[in-house]
């Protein structure tokens, strides 16, 4: 929690898109940051992933369970070194369950995320408006920020213009966003230093964690 005088409770921002401000204990925090940095050596180590136009990415990414790269998954990341990434968590899927339910007020047994995307944002890494539309499966986007807070830019499905919603991410929040939803263009357009709360051990810049089901087997 942010230890806010006043809890927040889930905010519908589109149809099924809904924020959860603080949802994920300063606790729960330390203990996922401590997971990541353990990820982030491997087997296949953090990297800065590059688009087909040969730019590189200004976040860095590890994956879990699948690995992905603009705008494929594979088994192994045969664009870093060929090696098969780490396996997905049984806990982090059962955290994604727990995610869902609190978001959209319905248990999700059958929700089963297979990968995760985690991100790491310094204090000029930015993400362009985007679809997440590389998975077979149009399941739920399960999202979790720790860290600096972010402008978090939340928009159609048609393009990247407007009609858009900023948010401020803080760390602890969670944002779920599926059904209608589950194709809007999103992104990041700036990360505020100096937000980070150093109680979860992550003392500057932005882990972003999403969890997705691939529908590939």
């Amino acid at each position: 929690m942010t230890g806010s005088l006043f809890e927040m409770g889930p905010r519908e921002i589109a149809e099924g898109a809904v924020h959860v401000p603080g949802w994920l204990s300063v606790e729960r925090q330390r203990e996922i940051v401590i997971a990541c940095r353990e990820w982030a050596r491997g087997p296949v180590p953090m990297r800065a992933a590059r688009l087909p136009s040969g730019h590189r990415m200004s976040v860095r990414t590890v994956c879990l369970g699948w690995h992905w790269r603009p705008y494929a998954y594979s088994r192994t990341a045969d664009d870093a070194g060929g090696a098969r990434v780490a396996e997905f968590p049984d806990w982090l899927g059962a955290l994604g369950r727990s995610a869902l339910a609190a978001a959209y007020g319905t248990p999700r047994e059958d929700y089963l995320p297979d990968t995760a995307l985690i991100n790491f944002y310094d204090e000029h890494a930015k993400m362009g408006m985007h679809q997440d539309r590389d998975e077979v499966s149009r399941e739920p986007v399960v999202s979790f920020s720790i860290g600096d807070t972010c402008l978090f830019r939340f928009g159609n499905t048609e393009n990247r213009g407007k009609p858009y919603t900023d948010i401020e991410l803080a760390s602890g929040d969670l944002f779920v966003f599926g059904g209608p939803s589950r194709l809007a263009f999103h992104g990041v357009p700036s990360v505020r230093p100096g937000t980070a709360d150093p109680e979860t051990g992550l003392t500057d810049g932005r882990i972003n964690i999403t969890l997705r089901v691939t529908g590939f087997s």
